[in-house]
């Protein structure tokens, strides 16, 4: 059976999945050791928590790749109740931990993890599950798609709340597009896009250290000491890079000059030291894993897979489009780590969750979509 299993599960994605982290790793090593030398006298420190994740990561993702996955939409109401829970009370005072003038994490024990990371797998499960059986009346705006839409907008009031508008939209997007595919009508998705717009449009601008990221954003030179600086030094990092780079380790914006940039701007260090050449791999990976997310999504035969391949390959592409957008000055900085790559273990162990479940998608889309060719081409076990 296991041989079946290897056989008919998408090596490609593994491959790909595994090539970004490992890939991760080495550039969090990278982006990380003078902040680690200066801080904590030891170079390896950010590196050595992010490889720890690493390995729970992945065999997490063993785990997940091997379960079915019926089995996480069945407990998908349940994981959202208990994510509606510390949601709430990571923003008690006193529990929740603060950091950077947002409260996101919580304490346990040694370990500080940040639930709004598993949030994200959730409302995929809890949404490609809903609608997968709202199938029959998905054309009935109330009883078929709205009641999933109350659990999300709680969901993105709680997170806004910590506050944190790029997670929330994060949360909202793939969830979105989930519902684009679910089959709802025309009408009602333009109705709920230009809600969705509008919303975020006003949570954004009403906010004023938001909408100073977005004016930052638009002319960082406008206050280059202030607000502008972290998107500037990033420019730095980029026009340096080249079409080759600096070299591996050798880049200077990590050096004190670039904020946050084994974190959320890694991929500037990635473009200092591996020039556009590196940038180009990154890239081109995290479309290959789209490619290969949308060709499960197809060749699945269930409501549900279908749904869920879509929403956990766009869980990676919406983070990763927030991401080097923010980098770029192509989008305001929201603060959504780079997939797979971003020093976070919370959020590189459940990519790796969610990429296990997507290896899990392919086996059984692989499974069907042999057993539909054969039927279709007249082939049974005898012949």
């Amino acid at each position: 059976m296991f041989l079946n299993y290897i056989k008919k599960v998408d090596k490609l994605l593994i491959i790909a999945i595994l090539f970004l982290s490992l890939f991760g790793l080495v550039m969090v090593f990278s982006a990380s050791f003078p902040l680690s030398l200066v801080d904590y006298n030891n170079p390896r420190i950010f590196f050595a928590k992010q490889l720890k994740s690493f390995v729970i990561g992945m065999v997490l993702f063993i785990i997940t790749a091997i379960i079915p996955y019926r089995i996480y939409g069945k407990f998908s109401p349940f994981f959202v109740m208990i994510s509606i829970f510390f949601l709430i009370i990571i923003l008690i005072p006193g529990i929740g931990v603060e950091r950077n003038n947002s409260q996101r994490w919580l304490q346990l024990g040694p370990l500080v993890i940040q639930p709004t990371e598993a949030v994200k797998l959730v409302m995929i499960l809890y949404f490609s599950y809903i609608y997968a059986k709202k199938q029959e009346y998905i054309n009935d705006f109330w009883k078929g798609v709205m009641p999933p839409l109350l659990l999300l907008a709680i969901v993105f009031l709680l997170v806004l709340k910590q506050p944190d508008l790029g997670t929330a939209t994060a949360i909202l997007l793939p969830c979105g597009f989930i519902l684009l595919c679910s089959g709802a009508r025309a009408i009602h998705l333009i109705l709920l896009g230009s809600i969705t717009v509008g919303g975020i449009s006003f949570f954004a601008i009403t906010a004023p250290y938001r909408l100073e990221r977005i004016t930052s954003f638009l002319n960082p030179f406008a206050d280059p000491n202030g607000n502008g600086y972290q998107l500037i030094q990033s420019y730095f990092g980029i026009a340096s890079g080249g079409i080759w780079g600096q070299g591996l380790g050798k880049g200077i914006q990590k050096l004190g000059y670039l904020p946050e940039a084994h974190t959320d701007f890694i991929m500037s260090v990635i473009s200092e030291e591996l020039g556009v050449f590196g940038v180009l791999i990154v890239i081109i990976s995290y479309l290959f894993i789209m490619y290969r997310g949308v060709r499960i999504s197809l060749k699945s035969r269930e409501p549900f897979a279908k749904l869920l391949a879509i929403g956990l390959t766009f869980q990676i592409m919406v983070q990763a489009v927030f991401n080097l957008g923010a980098v770029s000055g192509l989008l305001p900085i929201t603060g959504v780590p780079l997939p797979f790559i971003s020093y976070g273990g919370s959020s590189l162990i459940i990519l790796l969750i969610s990429s296990g479940i997507l290896v899990n998608l392919s086996f059984h889309s692989n499974k069907g979509f042999k057993q539909k060719r054969a039927l279709a081409f007249g082939v049974n076990k005898e012949g």
